[in-house]
């Protein structure tokens, strides 16, 4: 007896087999690229591509300095490329500060600036006292990871690469147990 289903069934196994060939020929590199550059940031301070401040405060949070303050101090404290064309009459230049990361439990700031070199500055919040001035290293890698490295447009290459995933993996399930529900039909198995 022929199952009624079966040419429908058959037409989704051969999609599901291209779909799943092409998206995972399609998506390999991306998907590569999220996995080994994932795996790097997430030992990033382990392999030296950001630097360990090691930092201890018993200063109440209420205690800190202004922003405004903290970036000023670290603004003095980087090399001059990193803040071009800055004077301090000038006050603080937001436009040449990419993020500044609080972190009130270890008791800093830290200031990454707009350069070529990621230059970040780590200031503790209470004193202003400059903890610590170099390159993050990590920048790139993280920029990579995002997509965010080829322009704006590309930051969706993360979301199509993982979409592409699931519906490889969808389709990879599929092409595996179609066989056997056939099979199963076939030799009377429920």
């Amino acid at each position: 007896m022929t199952d009624p289903n079966t040419p429908h069934r058959r037409r989704w196994t051969r999609w599901a087999f291209y779909s799943h060939l092409w998206l995972g020929v399609v998506a390999t590199l991306a998907l590569a690229s999220i996995s080994v550059t994932g795996v790097l940031l997430n030992h990033k301070r382990g392999l030296g591509l950001m630097p360990d401040v090691p930092h201890e405060t018993d200063a109440p949070l209420a205690s800190s300095l202004s922003l405004d303050d903290l970036a000023l101090r670290a603004f003095r404290a980087v090399p001059a490329e990193a803040r071009p064309g800055w004077n301090e009459a000038d006050g603080v230049k937001p436009g040449l500060i990419d993020r500044m990361d609080v972190r009130p439990r270890d008791g800093f700031v830290k200031v990454r600036f707009r350069d070529r070199d990621n230059t970040e500055a780590t200031v503790d919040l209470a004193t202003g006292k400059v903890l610590h001035v170099g390159p993050r290293n990590d920048v790139f890698l993280e920029k990579l990871h995002s997509g965010e490295i080829f322009g704006d447009g590309f930051i969706l290459l993360s979301d199509v690469a993982a979409v592409a995933l699931a519906v490889t993996l969808i389709t990879g399930y599929w092409l595996w147990l179609s066989p056997r529900l056939i099979r199963g039909r076939e030799t009377g198995v429920k």
